[in-house]
């Protein structure tokens, strides 16, 4: 290697360090903040290293130890089946859009693509789910909608089978008599693995992030998942801190609840689970998105 192809991949590699910094720098003041005494933010704002050392907020949420451990396995049950039963029915639905010969595919892929566009609104969804489907306060009122909203996850698995299982093989399959079905859970997917692993990092991601579905379908609070709850334990410490009508001494205690450094904590304990899981799936991932992404 010469020495001008040298200084060029050191630029490069500044260049991707620092990309890389301006990531990994904001998780860190995160962490950090949340382990710093509330008086000290107000005073001297956020640093990397705190001038005073506290726990109160992971004090005050152990407080509430029994509801986030049950919301920690509502939000781990949800996110396990949804994702998998979406990969289930992405999959079966990409796999005949990829198939050239399929009757009507033009009609069906652009109905796919449509429903990526629009939706009936919040209201007429609200009311099927809640009315005619019967799941407000259940489980399955945050898994169902988030299976139906995944358009563009199918399109992507689309272009991935079109452009990745080699057609002969199918063929060859079907001389030897085998069915559709077995074509595709005996070849297709063993074959799928990154874009498999890709979509369903990307649902993994949504189901434990969402709180939206909590907030529309469950008024139960046994039933709220981890994000439910801690924006719920958020807007009670907000409540409290804004009511000027309780006592001295309960307002002297009000005031020593963490509040910046509780949103911190709150960050910190809803994210730790998918950065550790992450990295079992990053070596798909960047095949996955590179080669469901090209134009079938």
């Amino acid at each position: 290697m010469n020495k001008e192809a040298r200084t060029w991949q050191w630029i490069a590699h500044i260049i991707l360090l620092s990309f890389s910094l301006t990531c990994i720098l904001p998780f860190i003041l995160l962490v950090m903040s949340s382990i710093t005494d509330e008086t000290s933010i107000l005073q001297h704002g956020y640093s990397f290293i705190p001038k005073q050392f506290s726990l109160s907020a992971y004090e005050y949420l152990w407080q509430q130890s029994s509801l986030i451990f049950n919301a920690y396995g509502i939000t781990v049950l949800i996110t396990v089946v949804g994702t998998i039963v979406s990969l289930i029915i992405t999959s079966m639905l990409a796999y005949p859009l990829s198939r050239r010969d399929l009757p009507g595919g033009t009609f069906f892929a652009f109905f796919l693509f449509f429903s990526i566009l629009f939706n009936g609104g919040l209201v007429p969804t609200y009311l099927v789910y809640t009315q005619l489907l019967d799941m407000k306060n259940t489980l399955w009122a945050l898994i169902v909608p988030s299976l139906l909203l995944n358009g563009f996850y199918a399109m992507l698995m689309r272009t991935f089978f079109m452009t990745t299982i080699p057609v002969p093989v199918l063929e060859s399959a079907s001389i030897d008599g085998a069915s559709e079905f077995k074509m595709y859970y005996k070849i297709v997917l063993p074959l799928s693995l990154p874009i498999l692993a890709t979509v369903g990092l990307f649902q993994g991601l949504a189901y434990w992030n969402d709180w939206n579905n909590g907030l529309i379908y469950v008024t139960d609070p046994q039933l709220f998942s981890l994000q439910n709850v801690l924006n719920r334990i958020m807007s009670d410490i907000q409540f409290l801190a804004s009511n000027g009508d309780l006592s001295a001494s309960a307002g002297d205690k009000i005031a020593q609840l963490p509040s910046e450094t509780f949103r911190m904590a709150i960050a910190v304990i809803a994210v730790v689970p998918i950065l550790v899981a992450y990295p079992f799936f990053q070596k798909y991932f960047v095949k996955g998105m590179t080669i469901g992404a090209v134009k079938g």
